[in-house]
């Protein structure tokens, strides 16, 4: 039997030596690519044509987003006399793992009811920097039956088309709205048990980090409220963590100094309680204690995203991207 058609859309800006690493992953494999750029400076684009791949430039007059880069990409692909049947979407900082397309295709074609399939995402450099080793811990998430999923996803046409692709208007956790739509359309999501992408977040700074954990909040507020009660929990640990025992903190400096000590000791248990469930997970002490250190105060970051969506929700202005690169 013939293989099912496989397109691909990786979407990128400025990615240099990754995205060729993206781009060469997916020729050898994919019947069509396609790139989306969103206004790179450097030689993505000639390089990207270089290789025969399909190159989308989006018009630099409207916000950019991952959501609006994944549907022009899609768009392209599907433009073609005999689309594919199956579309992988990758970010342009991720190589794809030799076999995981042949393995997403097997998954897809066997299982009519499936939409999307999805496997691991391995950080290349953990070691680099406790940033990096965050996000290789968030990565490896069980297989099975899933509610949601990253950006990096195989996608069944049909589906992608019924449920109308991405909305550009979110621009963060896109990932999150789509399969959350994708789901209550009655199709299928699974996490397959194999390594499907290595990303390079280069993360080496605490400025990018905290304006990512920016960017975080903003998806929490804004597909949480187009889809309650998603992300409820973390919207909860914002306001706790990230508003209420501060201004508790503040309040005790000014009337009630134990008040100040209290909350302090409240802060200090939570960072324990995650470090120890880090050290479950066979991290180091030290990696854990940092990495703890960090999702406590990840809070406050978080804060500043949901009231930066709330703020352009009640003012009416563009859902323009927290860029942290």
């Amino acid at each position: 039997m013939d293989r099912p058609s496989l397109g691909a859309v990786a979407i990128g800006r400025n990615e240099g030596d990754r995205l060729k690493a993206c781009l060469r992953s997916l020729t050898a494999v994919c019947d069509l690519v396609v790139y989306v750029d969103s206004g790179s400076s450097d030689d993505s684009v000639e390089f990207a044509r270089s290789l025969g791949v399909h190159v989308v430039e989006l018009d630099q007059a409207r916000p950019f987003t991952a959501a609006r880069a994944r549907n022009a990409g899609f768009e392209r692909l599907v433009s073609e006399n005999s689309p594919p049947e199956f579309v992988q979407f990758v970010d342009g900082d991720c190589r794809v793992e030799a076999g995981w397309l042949q393995a997403g295709l097997t998954e897809l074609s066997g299982d009519a009811r499936l939409g999307l399939v999805t496997g691991w995402r391995s950080e290349i450099h953990p070691e680099a920097s406790v940033y990096n080793a965050m996000f290789q811990m968030d990565w490896h998430r069980p297989a099975g039956e899933i509610a949601t999923c990253g950006g990096d996803m195989m996608v069944r046409t049909k589906a992608f088309r019924e449920i109308g692709g991405f909305n550009p208007r979110v621009i963060a956790a896109e990932d999150d709205d789509f399969c959350l739509r994708l789901g209550k359309a009655g199709w299928a999501l699974r996490r397959l048990p194999v390594l499907m992408t290595w990303h390079d977040a280069d993360m080496k700074s605490f400025g990018p980090w905290w304006k990512r954990s920016m960017r975080d909040g903003h998806g929490f507020a804004q597909v949480g409220q187009m889809h309650p009660p998603h992300f409820q929990r973390e919207r909860l640990r914002v306001w706790g963590y990230g508003l209420v025992l501060p201004l508790i903190f503040l309040a005790g400096l000014l009337l009630f100094p134990w008040l100040s000590l209290a909350v302090l000791m409240i802060y200090a248990l939570s960072w324990l309680r995650t470090a120890a469930g880090l050290r479950r997970r066979d991290l180091t002490r030290g990696m854990a204690i940092r990495q703890a250190a960090l999702l406590t105060l990840s809070k406050i970051p978080n804060l500043f995203g949901m009231l930066t969506y709330y703020r352009r929700r009640l003012s009416g202005d563009d859902m323009k991207i927290i860029e942290y690169k």
